[in-house]
């Protein structure tokens, strides 16, 4: 316990001698911890994933990129890039609120032309009333790096990547990435088009789904189908009476149409049987002409 405190008072001794002495203390200064690594902000107030990544999909040779990520600073940022996974902003500053944001999380590959252009990170922090995203173009280079960053559209990043994983002519081409029978299908896809069987736009539509199924695009979510108007079974006497009058006032309608276009039809049991038109007023109801001809 002397020991000690003779430590303590050495120190003591040693830092009033500096001082006195107009001896410079040493100041160590320690990295930035703002952001992900500073324990004393909000865990609400740190980075937050609107979504989770998309599987990791592609050229199987670039699938080694996965789990890495990749700095690059330009002026008070340092941008991170973390192929299949996420793109973040951090200020490199001592400011209390120093910015780290998410610009981008993994979602889906650009493709042109059986060529991949590109790499999606999409839903990332709120920008105004869109959310940010970039694009990263994928490059050929003698090593792995962000060598660029720029805004081209408000809240739209563009990040060059290099790396000598694309350098290959043959390394970013689509075809070879799919399975043999989405290769067949994109086959049988293109000879169709090559026959004028289908249009540019139904070769461009096939092949956009053929791609969702591979797992190169991002599939879209469909709309939550609308609930029906009308039930299939009634809660009251009622709703059961309402129901049957609305029917029965639609049915009325429909009679009147089709009897004002002088359309023959026969009522059988609440039921009304639909004879059909003649020739003539079928190719007027259908609208391929304007007019009836006179046939006097």
């Amino acid at each position: 316990m002397e020991s000690v405190c003779l430590k303590l008072r050495l120190l003591y001794l040693t830092a009033l001698v500096a001082v006195t002495s107009g001896g410079k203390m040493k100041i160590v200064e320690e990295p930035n911890t703002f952001g992900l690594n500073n324990q004393l902000v909000s865990q609400y107030s740190r980075l937050q994933a609107k979504i989770s990544p998309s599987p990791v999909s592609g050229p199987p040779h670039l699938h080694r990129l996965a789990g890495k990520c990749y700095n690059y600073i330009e002026a008070t940022y340092k941008y991170v890039f973390c192929p299949f996974h996420n793109v973040t902003q951090h200020e490199q500053s001592f400011r209390w609120n120093a910015y780290s944001g998410i610009l981008g999380i993994w979602q889906e590959w650009e493709i042109e032309n059986n060529t991949f252009t590109g790499m999606w990170m999409r839903e990332g922090d709120s920008c105004g009333n869109k959310n940010r995203q970039t694009k990263v173009l994928l490059v050929c280079g003698n090593s792995s790096k962000l060598v660029s960053v720029s805004e081209p559209q408000t809240c739209v990043y563009s990040l060059t990547f290099e790396t000598p994983l694309v350098c290959h002519s043959h390394s970013l081409l689509v075809y070879p990435v799919l399975s043999e029978a989405l290769q067949k299908e994109w086959d049988e896809v293109a000879q169709a088009r090559y026959e004028d069987l289908i249009t540019e736009q139904g070769y461009n539509k096939l092949l956009k789904e053929l791609f969702e199924e591979a797992g190169l695009l991002r599939k879209a979510q469909q709309p939550k189908a609308e609930k029906s108007a009308t039930s299939l079974t009634h809660q009251s006497l009622e709703q059961c009476t309402q129901d049957f009058e609305k029917q029965r006032a639609e049915i009325e309608q429909l009679q009147s149409l089709l009897t004002q276009h002088n359309i023959s039809y026969q009522t059988t049991t609440g039921s009304t049987r639909y004879q059909g038109p003649s020739p003539v007023q079928d190719q007027h109801l259908r609208g391929d002409t304007g007019f009836i001809p006179d046939l006097h």
